[in-house]
C-alpha cells in the first residue's frame, strides 16, 4: 500500500540519477576528444621529425658517397626541409643539428638570422655644405690633420739625432758610426757653403761675388821634387811644409830631409809659408820641447801662416800616444800651442772632425784656431774653423803625385 507523495518522491530520485549520468556521459565524451586530438598532434609532429630526419640522412649520405651537389640538392627538396628567417637555417634544425653530433661552425651564425642595422648616413645637403655635427667643416678638419701631422713631424725630429740639429755623426778608422751632442758654448760654424766653387781640383770661397779664400798645399818629404814656380803661376797662394816629428815609437825628434830646400823655395816664389809638426808628445815638457825644436828651426827663416800642431794615431802601427787619455792629449796641446804663442807665432791645431771632437776638449783650446782635415765635398764639422783640408790627392802643376789641397778663409799674411 502506497502512502499518499511516495510516487512523487520516487520519480525525483529517477530524475536525479539519470542527470547525473549524463552529466558523467559528457564529460567522458570531451575528455575522449580532448585525448583523441592530443594523439594526431603528437603524431603528425612525429612524422614532421621523421621527414626532417630523412633529409639530414640523406645530405649526409651524399657527401658520404661522394654524391654531386645536384644529387644532394634533390634529395633535400624531396624532404622539405625546415628554413628559417630569410632562407637561413631555423633554430629547430639548429637544435636538431646539435642533437645529432653534427654541427659545423657555420651552422651556428644564427646572427644571420637578425636584421643588420641600418648604416646613418649624413644628408645631402650636410655633404654639400662640407660641416659636420661638431661644426667643423672640410677647410677646418684638414687644418686640424695638418696641425696634427706637423706635431708628429716635429716630434719624429726631435727624437732623430739626423735631423734634430742638435748632434754631428762621428765616423771612425773602424767605420763604426757615433752620433755625438753639439756644444752649444763652442763658436758655431757659420760659413754658407752655397759660395763654394770648386773648378779643376781648386776650391774657392765667395762673398758678394768676390773671392775671400786663399788656395794652399801642404807638403813633406815624401812629395819629392817641387816646383814653387809652377805652383804660383797656378794660382797656389800658400804652403804648409812639415818642419819636422817626433818618432812614434822611438820618441826621437827629426827634421824633416826636404824642409830647408822646402822652405827656402817657397820663399824664394813668393808664396805665404806655414809649418806644421807631428807630434807623439806624451807629456806637457816634451810638447814643449818639439815647440822649442820648430822656434830654434825657424830662426833664420821668415813665415807668414801658422805653425800647426798635428797629433795623430799610426795607420797599422802603435803610437806613443794612444795610452794618452783626452785630457792628458788636451794638457799635451795646450803646452805646445801656448809655448809657440809666447815664442811670437800663430799656433794652429790640426785634425779630423773626430780627432778634435772626441780625442782633444776644444773647450779648453778655444784662443787657438783650427785646421780641419775632411775630405768631403761640404765639410759637416760643426765649430768654426779658419783652414780646411778638403783633399788628400789633390793634382796640381809643379808636384807629381798627390798632393794636400787646402782652403784658407784668413789672409793669415796681413795679421
Amino acid at each position: 500500500m502506497r502512502l499518499p507523495g511516495e510516487s512523487e518522491e520516487r520519480n525525483a530520485r529517477l530524475s536525479m540519477k539519470y542527470m547525473i549520468m549524463g552529466v558523467s556521459l559528457t564529460i567522458l565524451l570531451i575528455l575522449g576528444v580532448v585525448v583523441y586530438t592530443n594523439k594526431r598532434e603528437e603524431d603528425r609532429r612525429r612524422q614532421h621529425r621523421q621527414k626532417e630526419t630523412a633529409v639530414m640522412t640523406l645530405d649526409h649520405e651524399a657527401a658520404q658517397e661522394g654524391g654531386t651537389e645536384g644529387e644532394a640538392d634533390a634529395a633535400a627538396a624531396e624532404a622539405a626541409p625546415v628554413v628559417g628567417y630569410a632562407g637561413r637555417k631555423s633554430m629547430q634544425e639548429v637544435e636538431r643539428l646539435y642533437e645529432e653530433n653534427k654541427l659545423k661552425a657555420s651552422d651556428l651564425d644564427f646572427w644571420d638570422m637578425y636584421p643588420e642595422t641600418p648604416e646613418v648616413v649624413e644628408s645631402s645637403e650636410t655633404e654639400a655644405s662640407g660641416e659636420k655635427e661638431d661644426g667643423t667643416g672640410k677647410e677646418g678638419g684638414s687644418a686640424k690633420y695638418e696641425e696634427e701631422a706637423k706635431r708628429v713631424e716635429e716630434e719624429e725630429i726631435a727624437n732623430d739625432p739626423a735631423r734634430d740639429g742638435k748632434h754631428t755623426l762621428l765616423t771612425y778608422a773602424d767605420g763604426t758610426e757615433e752620433w755625438v751632442l753639439i756644444n752649444p758654448y763652442l763658436e758655431q760654424n757659420t760659413y754658407d757653403y752655397t759660395n763654394l766653387q770648386m773648378k779643376a781640383d781648386k776650391m774657392s770661397y765667395y762673398d758678394d761675388g768676390r773671392d775671400v779664400s786663399y788656395l794652399g798645399l801642404d807638403l813633406s818629404k815624401y812629395n819629392g821634387e817641387v816646383d814653387y814656380a809652377a805652383l804660383k803661376a797656378e794660382g797656389i797662394d800658400f804652403v804648409m811644409i812639415r818642419l819636422g816629428s817626433r818618432g812614434y815609437g822611438s820618441g826621437q825628434i827629426t827634421l824633416d830631409e826636404k824642409f830647408e830646400e822646402n822652405i827656402t823655395k817657397a820663399i824664394g816664389a813668393g808664396l805665404e809659408v806655414g809649418v806644421y809638426f807631428f807630434s807623439q808628445a806624451i807629456t806637457a815638457e816634451e810638447a814643449v820641447e818639439e815647440s822649442n825644436f820648430i822656434v830654434q828651426t825657424l830662426a833664420n827663416y821668415k813665415i807668414t801662416y801658422p805653425i800647426a800642431f798635428d797629433m795623430e794615431y799610426v795607420q797599422n802601427d802603435k803610437a806613443r800616444i794612444e795610452a794618452l787619455s783626452r785630457e792628458e792629449k788636451t794638457a799635451v796641446a795646450k803646452a805646445f800651442l801656448q809655448n809657440t804663442k809666447v815664442a811670437g807665432y800663430h799656433p794652429m791645431i790640426y785634425g779630423t772632425k773626430e780627432w778634435l771632437i772626441r780625442e782633444i776638449d776644444l773647450t779648453k783650446l778655444t784662443e787657438y784656431d783650427i785646421w780641419l782635415s775632411q775630405q768631403k765635398d761640404v765639410p759637416d764639422y760643426p765649430y768654426k774653423f779658419q783652414m780646411w783640408q778638403y783633399s788628400l790627392k789633390g793634382k796640381i802643376g809643379g808636384v807629381s803625385g798627390d798632393v794636400g789641397l787646402n782652403i784658407s778663409f784668413v789672409d793669415y799674411s796681413e795679421k
